[in-house]
């Protein structure tokens, strides 16, 4: 059995992993949905939050409990505090996994990977340091898929997200390289896993090494938030992955 640390994206907490929790608990795994500074039931803690508090929350977390052998899994913006603990704590995790999201690359930022106009409206949206979900029109028009939620769904996850922590996104992440020979993977949902695999060929920077001997590609079609329009996939995909 394995041990999972599950990391939401955006304007989400430890609460949207439960039915992906449910599933792989109930087949005997140990499962650590995690809520970052900022956000959900730790909406309160006071700025300034970042990505440093963002990848240390990650490392308390390995270390109160104890945790080795981890398959840890980024959805979405969490690929930059994954990546990060993945970087400062290697000898603890045993794979990473990306879901509908990818690997950050040394001195990069999530805002570098916007367009200039996203940039400028969530600029412009920011209050207090933190910036509120957009609409989802504008989130689909963004390239966040909503495929596969019907309004039940998407009006449970407007009423619980919460405003992200703008530091978590515009800080660079800085890399060792201590976690390259890790045993990573990445679940394409919202994108086809052809694209992927074409942006690997061209050599596209956010996409090198990818095709390495460490790295698992998956599809699981569906759009950008799997664990609420596929959650039994979801953890089944999850589970795939940490029997490798």
């Amino acid at each position: 059995m394995s041990t999972f640390v599950l990391v939401p994206g955006f304007w989400l907490g430890a609460w949207a992993w439960e039915e992906v929790a449910g599933p792989l608990r109930a087949d005997g795994h140990t499962v650590h949905p995690v809520t970052l500074p900022g956000l959900a039931e730790r909406a309160g803690e006071a700025e300034p939050i970042g990505l440093a508090e963002h990848i240390a929350a990650l490392a308390d977390l390995l270390v109160r409990e104890d945790l080795w052998e981890v398959v840890l899994v980024a959805h979405s913006g969490a690929c930059a505090p994954a990546g990060g603990i993945a970087d400062r704590m290697p000898e603890r995790i045993r794979r990473v996994v990306y879901l509908d999201s990818g690997p950050m690359i040394d001195g990069g930022s999530l805002y570098d990977l916007w367009q200039p106009d996203h940039r400028a409206a969530a600029d412009a949206a920011v209050v207090d340091g933190r910036l509120p979900m957009p609409s989802w029109a504008d989130l689909a028009a963004d390239g966040a898929s909503v495929e596969g939620l019907d309004e039940a769904a998407l009006a449970r996850i407007r009423e619980r997200a919460t405003p992200h922590p703008a530091g978590a996104y515009r800080d660079r992440l800085r890399l060792t390289g201590a976690s390259a020979a890790l045993p990573q993977a990445l679940v394409t949902c919202s994108f086809p896993l052809a694209q992927v695999q074409a942006m690997i060929t061209a050599g596209h920077p956010w996409f090198a090494g990818l095709d390495g001997p460490n790295w698992e590609l998956r599809e699981l079609p569906t759009g950008h938030w799997p664990m609420f329009s596929r959650p039994a996939d979801t953890a089944a995909v999850l589970a795939e992955l940490a029997a490798l």
